[in-house]
């Protein structure tokens, strides 16, 4: 309980507990006596007594828990007490030409069709909120880092505009995965549908229509693609998120102190260390990152079922895909807390700009040299000045001034603008645009 909103939200645990999953199973079996009454294979009296009692309110949870125990499946036992709940001729409908993969299937489905809008729902709210933030900070200049190291000046709405770009390819992948994944499963015992005769495309259609999905080829007991694909976008979006975390954390250090996590009293301290403001929400989603992308393995190795129906594998879904569902809402819904309430040190940006005098802005300098004496004569005169710079602690604008042959051909005034990292995040801004328009 202490950690349950860590691992998972609310409305996700709603739509994966043990009530909402036997409710979507018995929500499948009232659709396919619906569906078989449509083509005349159920009396219409007994689709509609069997859709009144399908209610996971009056299902025994804990029976249902030692029968599933027993049997090693739960539609035989939860088919068992829907029957109990009806009369002998209704009963005999229940369940008709199905197999218990048809229902679990299609149920699961239906969940993940669920938890699928609640994914994109704060998918897409983060990708706005940073669209935002990207915006706002479209000309603050930062330094750029590679190898953990300066680079060059971006600016901070740079920054942001390549994470949103990248989450807004993750919410096409579920919107291209998902027509893909909405498929009804109903194919009978070896998926021929063999124990409907002529009906059983008849009854495959309406299934779908009753549960607004849609009709599928072919069974796809043995065909487990649609579930991992979910599963693998959910890991790439669980790593991306992670690396934005990882980012957040790295900028809060004490030594860079850029960007930090909105503080409250209480909030990211130590049982011992006063000063403390830990970055615990980039924590968490770093963390949970790392445990929905351990899920993507599992759901790949599901997929190697054996014949017309798993030996096993199919059983790692039961687990792995709830598992996803919650660790990668929980990230989601962390990481917009992050960029709810973040606190930008402009001034901090602007102090570590200076932090190497003048040499993240080298290459600018390199580059109008190069028009006069060749980009690798201007490279060898930088690299020597910014050594010196480097052993000596002197700005580089004062050691290129001492250069005669620069000098004679760049100005102090020229070399001073060259110098400013205002004056060199190149394109920064208009990406920014391109992506947040």
């Amino acid at each position: 309980m202490i950690f349950t909103d860590f691992f998972g939200t609310e409305k996700m645990r709603a739509v994966f507990d043990d009530r909402s999953l036997v409710q979507y199973w018995l929500d499948v079996e009232a659709a396919l006596a619906r569906a078989q009454a449509r083509v005349g294979l159920v009396p219409p009296d007994a689709a509609v007594a069997i859709s009144m009692a399908a209610r996971a309110d009056s299902i025994d949870l804990e029976a249902l828990r030692r029968g599933t125990n027993l049997v090693g499946y739960p539609i035989l036992p939860l088919v068992r007490q829907l029957s109990s709940r009806c009369d002998e001729t209704t009963a005999g409908h229940i369940h008709w030409g199905a197999t218990t993969q048809d229902i679990m299937d299609t149920a699961s489905v239906l969940q993940l069709r669920k938890a699928d809008r609640l994914l994109r729902d704060d998918l897409t709210r983060l990708i706005d909120r940073l669209s935002v933030l990207a915006q706002c900070y479209r000309d603050t200049p930062i330094a750029g880092r590679t190898h953990g190291q300066h680079a060059l000046p971006i600016t901070f709405g740079y920054k942001i505009a390549v994470w949103v770009d990248e989450l807004k390819r993750h919410l096409q992948r579920f919107n291209e995965a998902g027509p893909r994944l909405f498929r009804v499963q109903f194919g009978g015992a070896a998926g021929t549908l063999a124990s409907l005769g002529d009906k059983g495309l008849a009854v495959h259609h309406a299934l779908a229509e009753e549960l607004d999905l849609a009709p599928a080829t072919i069974s796809w007991h043995a065909a487990r693609d649609t579930i991992a694909e979910f599963v693998c976008v959910c890991g790439l979006l669980g790593a991306s998120l992670g690396k934005i975390a990882n980012e957040v954390a790295n900028l809060q250090r004490t030594e860079i102190a850029e960007v930090e996590e909105a503080f409250q009293p209480g909030k990211g301290g130590s049982s011992t260390m006063p000063q403390k403001r830990n970055p615990n929400l980039s924590e968490n989603v770093v963390g949970l990152s790392r445990l929905v992308m351990q899920q993507v393995p599992a759901m790949l190795s599901a997929m190697i079922a054996g014949h017309e129906r798993a030996m096993g594998e199919w059983h790692i879904e039961w687990r792995a895909v709830p598992e996803t569902c919650l660790l990668t809402s929980a990230a989601l819904v962390h990481t917009c807390a992050i960029f709810d309430g973040i606190v930008v040190h402009e001034h901090t940006m602007a102090r570590n700009l200076g932090m190497t005098n003048g040499q993240i802005t080298s290459e600018a300098v390199m580059m109008k040299l190069a028009e006069h004496v060749g980009r690798q004569r201007a490279h060898d005169l930088l690299y020597e000045m910014c050594v010196q710079s480097q052993e000596t602690g002197a700005p580089l604008q004062s050691v290129i001034a001492e250069n005669s042959e620069v000098a004679a051909i760049l100005s102090e005034t020229e070399v001073k603008s060259l110098l400013d990292p205002g004056n060199y995040t190149g394109l920064a801004g208009d990406f920014v645009d391109r992506v947040c328009r």
